[in-house]
């Protein structure tokens, strides 16, 4: 399966409340990994050494220091038209958390705003 379609399953599985994620990535053919690094290298994937997984992907939902969904999809779709074929795992998911912004000074209907899209 490509890994594009495969991301998009781990996507689809998720609760809607995730926050953040971590994927595992291992290509097939270690050959390309410089191929793969490059491509990866857009969504500040992490090396891992001497590991049965090549890479380790932080993902992000809304917020946070990580890469966005949509980001990842299209590295994943440029990896499967340049005929990088490989599989990836789902590590670590979060769920149920919010960001912390300052709400001083602001009007209540930005408060009721965040608090709705934040199911705070």
């Amino acid at each position: 399966m490509p890994l594009a379609d495969d991301f998009q399953d781990v996507l689809d599985s998720l609760p809607d409340d995730w926050t953040d994620l971590e994927l595992d990535l291992r290509i097939e053919d270690e050959s390309r990994y410089i191929d793969a690094a490059v491509e990866l290298s857009l969504v500040n994937a992490q090396p891992y050494s001497r590991a049965d997984w090549h890479w380790r992907i932080p993902v992000a939902h809304h917020f946070g220091k990580a890469a966005a969904p949509q980001t990842v999809l299209g590295v994943m779709d440029r990896l499967d038209a340049g005929g990088c074929a490989g599989e990836i795992q789902l590590r670590e998911v979060r769920e149920g958390r919010s960001e912390v912004v300052q709400m001083w000074g602001r009007p209540e209907s930005v408060r009721e705003e965040f608090r709705k899209r934040r199911s705070i």
